[in-house]
């Protein structure tokens, strides 16, 4: 990031990843497996395809994410969670949590049931994961 709002830490991660479409795609990759441009278009939140152009770059230019041609399709391009942006999973994790807590229309799914039981469990299971593609 060229300028930032302070020096404050909270204020430099969120000039990284401070808006909503750049932590959906992060989680899209991170906990539903997502990897290409048409699987993030398939979202239910429905990102316009100018706004995930741009939050793609943005990502990769930061270090969080790595674009990579697919093996299974030449012309298309994949992307990927650099360790940098593995490591945001316990905030991932941790804003999954705090929105199903205090939210009744945000239920608690398969992962959020997990996450309640179990936090430290489910994030060394997706750590796992996750650092097997790195």
């Amino acid at each position: 990031m060229e300028k930032t709002r302070s020096d404050c830490p909270i204020s430099c991660s969120l000039d990284v990843f401070g808006d909503k479409w750049s932590l959906l795609i992060i989680r899209d990759i991170m906990l539903r497996g997502k990897l290409s441009y048409s699987e993030f278009l398939q979202s239910e939140e429905k990102i316009a395809s100018n706004i995930l152009v741009n939050r793609l770059s943005v990502l990769e230019a930061e270090g969080i994410l790595i674009k990579s041609v697919s093996p299974a399709n030449r012309s298309k391009f994949i992307y990927s969670l650099t360790e940098k942006g593995i490591d945001l999973l316990p905030i991932v994790i941790e804003i999954m949590d705090w929105g199903a807590k205090y939210n009744a229309n945000c239920p608690r799914k398969e992962l959020g049931k997990k996450i309640k039981k179990d936090k430290a469990g489910a994030i060394k299971e997706y750590y796992q994961k996750l650092r097997k593609g790195v």
